[in-house]
């Protein structure tokens, strides 16, 4: 502990006169207890907590697009609060972007525009005319992406033919073979299921001219050559499959009538056997609606007890603020429930406290025992994940799961039998998902065909689900809840990926937090708890480098820009989600409370609300590096309390060492 008259300083800044010990651990006692009072409040009586999930406008415009494919009776108050939350979040250029401060996206403004004309507005009025201009200053429709040119095709407003070529026959590709459909990423798999489908039926519904986008071409469209970005360089595995592209293409103008077929009975057929109990697809937006879309287009009638439920289903993504209405890219109660949960364990709430109990028998009713597609790979591997939503079967992710794990471990149970159950078999099948690499993914296993970012259709770059620091060290950190430690096999050889995957200095990239703190804070929250020496050179390297970004005013703070430009690593304002994460990062690396964690949860007091919360006004949590961002509106809340939990303990066992 520090004496009371030291000082702080930060990147050179004005020395900070630190708060007497007392007074401190008093600002902390407080924080936490209305952090702790206020996260109780907001818990669900079924024992579940949820927030909204934020991400760009692309979410409300696909939602507002796809009523109209599906031809849903009108809804004006739906369709008004969607409208304002667009017309909302448009930037002063008229653009609309991935993350606040980021640069406008065409595909993301380009289907906001089209949307907008959807419900009414006309080409005159002034927000549109300001899009207008943007977008055609960026090359017009001709530029839009792969998932716009779905959309528009399946409007009337491009040529299906622009889509690039995703000829349904790949589907039938056997899985030993090097391309096939369990070599892409989940979120890709179904997506593209979908959209194959959807490109060998080529829908198109008529569009009023009045609602329509040929003011976004610049070339009249029978001129327009769409555009798709070629590599660097002339011999390249881009261009390449930019010429298997253009073959594609003659296939899929004259293809194999019977093969075709065969394809779209596989296709439909995939689509009805992984349709969820509620009546999704996927647990993610471009499934929810994709996916009836593609059925549509294959004869299914709105009627139709699968498209009935399908649109059910798609109102779950709402939400509803009154005036407006954000339409989310999934839902996250899971996640949610189990890091509210971590949270108050972490700042020692009883683990027999009602609100604990309630969250773990929630968890535990919607662990999942079939397998799902990660068992392609894991044939052998007995089920027992749970998924980010509260439907998914098909889709448990180790990150949710590693996480409820913990939860269960600290939790009372009144069932001790039913959770000892849960934890047996969850552990099992996180540590069964180890990729060869020794390293940890979300979805599946040596999912790792990266060379697939490169065809044309993936330009958002995720056509993986390869193995990341984040999930690495977040299953360390569960096998030591558990009971496991650093000698077990699965342990030895996670703690060699991250020891072979750290940055030279000393960080790591976290692929679904943003970017570097994110990877960094639960690398080294798992290599703590599992039991490595924190004293070893590597581990001392990361500490130092989350010191070395600290901001001035004590906080720390990371732009979303990081995944693309090194040069804003561990650099952005600060945020209560990312000051947090530094926080934990270094309690996990060092035993003795630093002034830089001091100074840090200082800037947390300093942020907490009235009402015991903070708020992020960032987007600190990824989707697809460099092409999707996310807001968890619940990240500046329990993240906060972790933070400040994990330091009353290290303070009090400091004073008793």
């Amino acid at each position: 502990m520090m004496d009371q008259g030291s000082a702080a300083t930060v990147g050179g800044s004005s020395p900070l006169t630190l708060i007497a010990r007392d007074d401190f651990r008093a600002k902390l006692d407080r924080a936490i207890d209305r952090a702790q009072r206020s996260l109780i409040e907001q818990q669900h009586l079924d024992g579940y907590w949820q927030a909204p999930l934020e991400a760009n406008a692309e979410m409300n415009a696909e939602y507002i697009i796809f009523s109209r494919f599906m031809d849903l009776p009108p809804d004006p108050t739906t369709e008004a609060k969607l409208r304002k939350h667009l017309l909302d979040t448009q930037t002063g250029d008229g653009s609309w972007t991935l993350f606040p401060g980021g640069e406008g996206d065409l595909s993301t403004t380009i289907e906001a525009y089209f949307a907008l004309k959807l419900t009414g507005a006309r080409a005159g009025d002034e927000p549109m005319m300001r899009c207008r201009r943007w977008i055609l200053s960026r090359g017009g429709i001709a530029h839009s992406g792969t998932l716009a040119r779905c959309y528009l095709a399946a409007m009337n407003q491009v040529p299906w033919d622009a889509v690039p070529a995703l000829p349904i026959e790949i589907t039938l590709l056997p899985n030993w073979f090097p391309v096939n459909m369990y070599e892409l990423s989940s979120w890709a798999r179904a997506t593209l299921f979908a959209l194959m489908t959807l490109q060998a039926a080529r829908p198109s519904v008529t569009v009023d001219w009045r609602y329509g986008v040929l003011e976004l071409y610049i070339e009249p469209p029978h001129f327009t050559r769409f555009v798709t970005r070629r590599g660097e360089r002339l011999l390249s595995r881009r261009n390449a499959l930019l010429l298997a592209d253009k073959l594609l293409r003659l296939y899929n103008r004259r293809p194999l009538k019977t093969l075709r077929s065969r394809a779209l009975r596989y296709a439909e057929n995939w689509l009805l056997d992984h349709q969820d109990a509620n009546g999704s697809w996927g647990g993610i937006e471009p499934c929810y609606l994709l996916s009836p879309m593609a059925l549509k287009a294959l004869g299914y009638r709105n009627d139709h007890p699968v498209i009935a439920r399908a649109l059910e289903a798609v109102r779950e993504l709402i939400w509803d603020y009154g005036d407006s209405i954000l339409y989310q890219p999934c839902v996250s109660p899971n996640w949610d429930t189990a890091l509210a949960a971590k949270a108050l364990l972490d700042s020692d709430l009883s683990s027999e406290h009602p609100s604990l109990t309630r969250a773990a028998k929630w968890l535990i009713d919607h662990q999942i025992f079939r397998k799902g597609d990660w068992s392609i790979k894991r044939p052998d591997l007995e089920p027992g994940g749970w998924a980010f939503e509260f439907f998914n079967d098909w889709y448990p992710d180790v990150d949710d799961s590693a996480v409820i794990l913990m939860v269960l471990a600290g939790v009372a149970h009144a069932d001790e039998g039913a959770r000892d159950r849960a934890i047996r078999l969850g552990a099992n099948w996180v540590m069964g998902m180890q990729s060869r690499d020794g390293g940890f993914a979300a979805f599946d296993v040596d999912n790792d065909s990266t060379w697939l970012n490169d065809a044309p259709f993936a330009d958002v770059e995720a056509s993986t689900d390869p193995t990341c620091a984040d999930l690495t060290g977040r299953v360390l950190e569960m096998m030591a809840a558990v009971g496991y430690n650093r000698d077990h096999p699965v342990a030895r050889r996670a703690i060699d990926w991250l020891r072979g995957h750290q940055e030279a200095d000393g960080s790591w990239w976290g692929r679904w937090g943003v970017s570097y703190i994110y990877g960094t804070f639960s690398a080294l929250s798992g290599l703590r708890a599992i039991g490595c020496d924190i004293n070893e050179p590597w581990i001392k390297r990361a500490a130092q480098w989350l010191k070395s970004v600290q901001n001035a005013d004590g906080g720390w703070g990371e732009s979303c820009l990081a995944d693309r430009d090194p040069g804003f690593k561990g650099k952005g304002n600060s945020t209560p989600s990312q000051t947090a994460w530094a926080l934990i990062g270094l309690l996990a690396a060092e035993d003795e409370p630093s002034d830089h964690l001091m100074r840090g949860a200082a800037w947390l007091f300093d942020h907490q609300n009235e009402a015991g919360r903070w708020e992020d006004r960032e987007f600190t949590g990824t989707g697809f590096p460099n092409h999707f961002y996310l807001r968890y509106h619940m990240y500046a809340h329990y993240f906060p309390l972790m933070a400040l939990g994990r330091l009353r303990r290290r303070l009090t066992e400091r004073a008793f060492a």
